[in-house]
């Protein structure tokens, strides 16, 4: 009878490890066009989706409330972002700006580049897998919050 092999070592320490040296892969990039990856990714749901709620993006980016509001100031104070009035006096909607639209054009050209990289430095087949194994950590524990939050 063998015994199954059990995971060694942090889970935590071990994506957050990968989580550095993937980000300062794609920083190396990005920064070129001058945003951050946060920046990016923010800019990228705004434009995708916007105008959108404060509230709707932190969700989508699974950031809390007080963390997207520091990331959107210096972004708004750039110009790349406005946050207005709502459809009530109680909300707010984030709108990119033509600024905020051509430096997120200038930021996908940077981020094609850095994903093309990645690709090649790590293979297609193991990135595919990585984001296969990725895409089912998430549902799962996406569940796992929701079904905690049901109880």
């Amino acid at each position: 009878m063998q015994i199954a092999p059990k995971p060694q070592g942090c889970t935590n320490l071990k994506l957050r490890q990968l989580d550095r040296m993937v980000s300062r892969h794609y920083d190396s990039y990005i920064a070129k066009v001058g945003l951050k990856n946060t920046q990016f990714a923010l800019l990228s749901l705004v434009v995708k989706l916007g105008p959108i709620r404060p509230g709707e993006m932190a969700r989508r980016m699974q950031m809390d409330a007080s963390t997207l509001t520091r990331n959107l100031q210096p972004m708004a104070a750039q110009g790349w972002l406005t946050v207005g009035a709502g459809e009530d006096a109680r909300s707010r909607l984030v709108e990119a700006t033509a600024a905020g639209h051509a430096i997120r054009a200038e930021g996908l050209r940077a981020w094609k580049a850095a994903q093309t990289a990645l690709n090649e430095r790590l293979g297609v087949e193991r990135v595919l897998a990585l984001h296969a194994l990725l895409d089912a950590s998430i549902e799962t524990l996406n569940e796992e919050v929701v079904d905690a939050a049901g109880a």
